[in-house]
């Protein structure tokens, strides 16, 4: 469930598309047709009723961070390579913070994306870009 729930997270903030969601789901599905989540969502057409579905069926106490980390930084390193604007980048990302489970904001990586977009504010822009790339390397061998 720890990747579908970065698709979720992802798919709020508009940063993948239902498109790419749902080829992700089928692969999940198709590795694992008996769970019975994978099977709902499956089914569900509805995308918001998809996400919510997820956020609420998600067991946050026994969420694989390191998983979930090396999921979300993964797709989040494609997300930064198409934006050009930093600032907007810095903005999606602050956002996805305030979404993220409360047990993952205080934990990094994951609260480098809530401030990260510091340096901006004295027109730092390669400072924001090192912190963004320092985060999104955090699980990297």
């Amino acid at each position: 469930m720890e990747e579908l729930l970065v698709y979720a997270l992802l798919l709020y903030e508009k940063l993948v598309t239902e498109t790419e969601y749902n080829k992700r789901l089928d692969e999940i599905f198709l590795n694992a047709p008996e769970n019975d989540d994978v099977l709902y969502l499956e089914w569900e057409t509805d995308i918001k009723k998809a996400i919510i579905y997820i956020r609420t069926h998600i067991d946050y106490n026994n969420l694989d961070i390191d998983l979930f980390g090396k999921i979300l930084m993964s797709k989040l390193k494609e997300v930064y390579k198409n934006y050009s604007d930093t600032r907007e980048f810095a903005s999606r990302m602050y956002s996805l913070w305030e979404d993220l489970p409360g047990n993952l904001q205080d934990i990094e990586p994951f609260w480098t994306l809530c401030y990260a977009d510091d340096p901006l504010s004295w027109g730092d822009e390669g400072q924001t870009r090192n912190i963004y790339e320092r985060m999104l390397c955090y699980y990297d061998d």
